[in-house]
Parts: C-alpha cells; structure tokens; sequence
C-alpha cells in the first residue's frame, strides 16, 4: 500500500500545486478535444502571398480577406486560412490542394459587368444570388439572380433591344455574349439572368463554371492584387518533418534527464526537474490548442528553447539552495536563496522576452514570409517563459522548500554528503590520514 507523508500532502495543497495540477488537466483535455493545429510546413500544403496595388484601411482589408476565403470555401477547398499582414498583404495557406489550382481565383479582382450596346446593364453589385452551375458537352452556364434594383435598370436598357448582344465582361475581359432574348426585351423587369459558353472540352467548360461561379458568388475585390510569392511543402515531406520533430523533442528530454541525472545524481531532484519540464511542455501545447496557434517548425524551435531555459532556471535554483554549507537556520537560509534564484530568473527572462519581442513584431506586420516566418519562434518563446516563471518555477521553489528544509538527515544534506563523499575520495591516502590524525588531537 502506498503512503504519503505529511510533507507531500501539504506541498499538494498549495494553491501553486493546485493550479499548476489544474491547468496540466486542462491542457491535456484540451489537446484531446481539439487537437493540435500543424503548420504548412508539418501537414503540407501551400502558403501564397498577396500584395495590394495599394495600401488600405482596416475595413477595406476585412472586406479583401472575407472576399477571399469566400471564394475559396466556393472553390471547394475547406482547409484554409486567410490573413492580413500589415495594410498591403494577404496571406493565405491552404492544406492538400495545389497552389496554380487556386492562384487565378484567389488574383482574380471579380469585377463583373453585363452591357447592350455599350451600356452597362448590370454589376457585380447588382447580383443577389448564384446557383449551380450547369455543364452540358463542352457548354457551360451560370445563372444567376438579380436584385429589383438591378432587374428594373436591366429592363429599361434592354427594351426593344431583341437580337442585341448581351457583352458580359469579367475584370474587362469578355466571358460570354449571348444574344438577348425577346422574352427580356419586352421592358418587364426579371430578376433572373444567366451567363454561358463554350470551351474546347468538357474538362474546360467545368474549371470556366466553377471559376464563374465562384467570382460571381464571392463579389468583387475593392483593390487589385498579384500573386507575390508561393512556399509549398508536400504531404510526404510534411510527415517527415513531423517524424524529425518529435525524434528531437525526445532527444531533448533525453539529454535533460542525462544531464541532471550525471550532475546531481539525487532522484529527489532529478524526477522534479523533470516533472516540471513536462509540465511546463503540456501547459504549452494546451495554450497552442485552446487557441487555435499553428504548430510549424519555427514554433516548435521556440518550444524547445523554452523548455530548455526552463531546466536552466531549475537548475540555477537548485545550484544557489545547495550552495550553502551552513546548516544553522536552514530555513532563512534556503528561502534567501530562491530569491536570489528567482532574481537571476527574472531578470534572465525579461532580457529574453525582450529580444523576442521585435522578431514577433516583425512577423505579424510582415506576416509569414522572410524573417517574418520567425514569428511562431518568438511567441512560443515567450509563451513558455511567461508559463514558466510565474507557474512552474514558483511550484518547483515550493517543493524545495518543503523537501529540502528538514534536519540534518534531510535530502540536501544527503545531496551533499554525496558531494562530499565523491571529494573526499579524490583526496590521497595521506591527506585523509592527516587530517584524521588533526581531529584526534583536538578531542585530547
């Protein structure tokens, strides 16, 4: 049967314990509920960026981005994420689909405008709705409603106009020119109109409805974009990163036990070091979870170089407790020294915050591209940091104040009786002898 002394429910009641407790439970729910969110660079695919001819406002941008992922959620493709960066780039990443397959409809500014004779008849403004779109052989049609505002100014233009070609223009280039029927003619206002063609086979006619649909359904873009930049990552390449990343994750823990094992050699503080650093891990992708962060390379880079922070911080700690021989007021004495611990941490974590804060700057106003692709290293730095200092740490400094502050018979004296053992043998026969001989004249 298991028992637990006095001393280890006491540490397990501080609320330090308990929130630290809490919030490994949460992360580890939370992971399993909504699961880790991979960057491009782990599950493949293809970021694409996009540059405005123009810089823009806040709400211009809004009404860009919005165009754009409903042009592509119309296009087909479910997993995609479309962002600003600064106020003249877009950034959009997409998972499984090949980017050529979605640069034309994604450059494509979608302005849309039917005219007779010259006339502009109809705008993308006009339009209501888009059905399905229609593919028989190698022809292709679109239909489309119109809003009572649109019919009634279609209708007037196109009265007594039978015969006439209807010009329908996509971004000024003309997609379709049927000729107008009597049956719209006639004055009386429709609200429901179609665009059609012809390709060279049916495959084409498909992509052309599908392209049409989809800029007629999405609306136009307020400014033009080009296509700046493409990064791809296939799947296959993807899953090997994924495999290198969790191999080095597990090497990095490896190393930290070998480390800590060879240097303190005292599983009273080998096994919290290593608690700690795992925690700290789970609180960190729990955090990633919950909020939806994209776990790329460079994100995970900063993971590790948190964690391995981390164990310095432990370490610096536990180094400062067990350097003092005193054994006279140990209890001032161990508390004096976290503090001086906790000083050191403090002030090695702002100076790190502090350098990562302009490269994560730079990466949201420059957005994943370049030194921008930085971004996910800085934050998830930071991040680990902040979760370390001001909820593992403080638990760790708990448990050594409530481990190591014992009578003389307690675990940092056996920590350096050990030390002490391993000097003394390193001394030579004589000098033991010497100094032995010294103690017995001293009792006479």
């Amino acid at each position: 049967m298991v028992t637990i002394n006095y001393e280890t429910i006491q540490f397990i009641k501080r609320p330090r314990t308990l929130l630290l407790i809490a919030l490994v439970a949460i992360s580890i729910a939370s992971v399993a509920v909504f699961g880790l969110q991979e960057g491009l660079d782990l599950q493949g695919g293809s970021m694409i960026n996009l540059h405005l001819s123009e810089a823009v406002d806040q709400d211009t941008m809004n009404t860009v981005t919005a165009i754009l992922d409903k042009r592509l959620n119309a296009f087909g493709i479910s997993d995609v994420k479309v962002r600003q960066s600064g106020s003249q780039d877009v950034i959009v990443e997409i998972a499984g689909v090949k980017p050529e397959e979605v640069e034309r409809i994604i450059s494509t500014p979608g302005k849309f405008e039917a005219k007779i004779n010259g006339q502009t008849a109809i705008t993308g403004a006009d339009i209501s709705s888009v059905s399905a779109a229609e593919v028989t052989g190698n022809r292709w049609q679109v239909p489309f409603s119109v809003t009572t505002e649109g019919a009634e100014k279609f209708a007037k233009i196109a009265e007594g106009q039978a015969g006439a070609k209807v010009e329908m223009y996509l971004d000024d280039k003309l997609i379709s020119d049927p000729e107008l029927d009597a049956g719209l003619a006639n004055g009386k206002a429709s609200t429901e109109i179609s665009v059609s063609g012809g390709e060279e086979s049916k495959q084409a006619a498909q992509d052309k409805a599908t392209e049409i649909h989809t800029v007629l359904e999405s609306g136009a873009l307020p400014v033009k974009l080009e296509v700046n930049g493409v990064n791809s990552v296939s799947a296959e390449l993807g899953s090997q990163f994924e495999q290198g990343c969790l191999i080095a994750g597990l090497l990095a823990l490896l190393a930290i036990i070998i480390v800590v094992s060879v240097k303190y050699k005292a599983p009273s503080l080998i096994i919290p070091i290593v608690i700690t650093t795992l925690s700290e891990l789970i609180i960190i992708l729990g955090f990633a979870s919950i909020i939806h962060w994209n776990l790329d390379l460079a994100a995970i880079a900063g993971m590790i170089a948190s964690i391995g922070t981390g164990v310095d911080d432990q370490i610096v700690m536990t180094d400062e407790v067990l350097a003092r021989r005193d054994r006279s007021d140990r209890k001032n004495i161990v508390k004096t020294r976290i503090k001086g611990a906790f000083f050191i941490i403090y002030a090695s974590a702002g100076t790190l915050i502090a350098a990562m804060l302009p490269l994560a700057y730079i990466g949201f106003v420059r957005g994943s591209t370049g030194i921008g692709m930085l971004t996910g290293f800085a934050v998830t730095t930071v991040v680990g940091v902040l979760i370390g200092i001001f909820i593992t740490r403080p638990v760790f400094a708990d448990y050594m104040e409530t481990f190591l502050i014992q009578s003389p018979k307690n675990k940092m004296q056996n920590v350096k009786k050990g030390e002490t053992k391993v000097r003394d043998k390193k001394k030579g026969r004589k000098t033991i002898a010497r100094e032995e001989a010294e103690r017995k004249k001293k009792r006479r």
